[in-house]
């Protein structure tokens, strides 16, 4: 059997079932793993192993008793800073926010809850949300612990980094224009953004949505049985529905005949790096060789499409910033300062033209699926950047060339996901995308879940810093905050 701390959630339900675990045991392993890892990875934010293993505890006795609380009872799990529960401040990544306790779970916690999962930490992310990195002027700069010198991808960077690295088996995340799908394949985890509105949260804002963040295709099943239930605070929240998360077998089956598109030019942005594109073009072999009918899809996302979703963001990030008393906007990361302020500038018909980029996006999304069953695409045309950097480019004007493949299915609100797919020459995860029609999340499960499948077996997980050999002595840390 794997250590205690790598095993899935499957895994230790199983166990937990047949008295051979206890959720104290594998709580106990988490909190050594975190130990060997965090004072070099940075990814948790009020991080509390003696709740936890009350938590534990508690679960623990469920067992015994043969009555457990829900489907994730005794599962170790995380959350992201943004999603707020009850008691705690909720910083968004930033010094700028006032530190007050949040009045009551916010949806994805309160099902988790509910459930009996291990709500033992929260994950760090960048200031507000609004970078593809681990920089954040309130958390320490998280890493990538395929390679310290490395950022794990954001804004969920916390939750891919702490999947990465063994700190239990599920993490929840969010996304808006990538932020679960980005480190899902910089960190190589299983990362799914679903259809908007599939799993409730709070609060709603168009393109957002949270989702799971895990080793393996099953466990992001699994959660979905417990985070895509009814919550009647998100007004974007889709009607319930009854969806069998975990049949997820049939997806071998069903390549035969489905039709499924390639998309390598995502049509503005930063260039495909030559290894994500032949990792992709591999992957995609791999399904037309099981019966899939591939074919080439042509780029549909413009340039004016991505300018205008980032200019119209800056100044909705620009009025959030000027809200705040001048003390406060000072302690916001001065690259999330210079990139809000530059929409200063903007006139009223320039954000009007840009926010209408949205629904242009939203439009050509839809309309290029619309001849497949499934789209495959690279997730990030390139693999980690420098953990140092805030975005790829580093430049506050063109903020956002690598996120050309993710942001467009948010928009369109169709569920996407990011596979592991390949490793670089680097040592470096390489993700894979897969896009389906606005709500089938299930048959992007089931395709993702027959990719696994299919694919070579991928290098063994990360290994703590003494044991790892591309730890790097100079990454630049803060003291905890927590």
């Amino acid at each position: 059997m794997s250590e205690l701390h790598q095993l899935s959630a499957t895994q230790l339900l199983q166990a937990y079932m047949a008295r051979q675990l206890s959720p104290v045991e594998v709580m106990q392993a988490v909190i050594a793993q975190v130990e060997r890892w965090e004072p070099s990875l940075h990814a948790t934010y009020l991080y509390r192993p003696e709740a936890a293993l009350a938590q534990a505890r508690a679960s623990e006795a469920r067992w015994m008793q043969r009555s457990p609380q829900g489907w994730l009872d005794g599962v170790p799990t995380t959350i992201k800073d943004n999603i707020a529960t009850a008691g705690d401040p909720t910083p968004l990544g930033t010094a700028a926010t006032a530190l007050q306790p949040a009045a009551a779970d916010a949806p994805p916690a309160a099902r988790l809850r509910e459930a009996g999962a291990l709500l033992w930490a929260k994950t760090t992310m960048p200031d507000f949300g609004m970078l593809s990195s681990g920089l954040s002027s309130f958390h320490a700069t998280a890493c990538n612990p395929w390679d310290l010198s490395k950022g794990p991808g954001g804004s969920s960077a916390g939750a891919g980094a702490a999947a990465a690295a063994g700190y239990g088996p599920l993490h929840v995340g969010t996304d808006i224009g990538g932020s679960i799908r980005l480190p899902a394949s910089w960190c190589g985890i299983v990362g799914l953004k679903p259809s908007l509105g599939r799993i409730p949260i709070d609060p709603p804002y168009t393109g957002r949505c949270a989702g799971p963040m895990t080793r393996s295709v099953e466990d992001a099943a699994l959660m979905m049985m417990v985070l895509a239930q009814p919550d009647a605070r998100d007004c974007m929240a889709l009607p319930p529905q009854r969806i069998a998360w975990q049949q997820l077998a049939p997806g071998l089956q069903r390549l035969r005949g489905l039709r499924i598109g390639l998309l390598l030019d995502a049509g503005c942005g930063l260039p495909v790096e030559p290894e994500v594109r032949q990792a992709v073009e591999q992957a995609a072999a791999l399904l037309k060789q099981a019966g899939a009918i591939v074919e080439p899809m042509a780029p549909f996302l413009t340039r004016d499409m991505l300018d205008g979703m980032d200019h119209f963001w800056r100044m909705r990030s620009h009025m959030d910033l000027q809200a705040l008393p001048a003390a406060q906007q000072a302690k916001v990361l001065p690259f999330i300062r210079q990139w809000a302020d530059s929409a200063q500038a903007l006139t009223a018909p320039a954000v009007f033209a840009a926010q209408h980029q949205f629904f242009l996006t939203r439009q050509a999304t839809v309309q290029a699926c619309a001849a497949f069953d499934y789209v495959l695409s690279p997730v990030a045309p390139i693999t980690a950047f420098d953990a140092q950097l805030a975005t790829p480019t580093n430049d506050p004007l063109r903020p956002l060339e690598h996120i050309a493949f993710t942001v467009p299915f948010n928009m369109s609100e169709q569920p996407a996901i990011s596979v592991p797919c390949a490793m670089s020459s680097q040592g470096l995860p390489i993700g894979l995308q897969i896009a389906g029609a606005r709500f089938d999340d299930l048959g992007v499960l089931q395709i993702a879940r027959a990719f696994e499948q299919l694919r070579a077996p991928l290098p063994a997980w990360p290994q703590p810093p003494a044991a790892n050999p591309r730890q790097s002595a100079t990454t630049a840390a803060k003291p905890p905050t927590d």
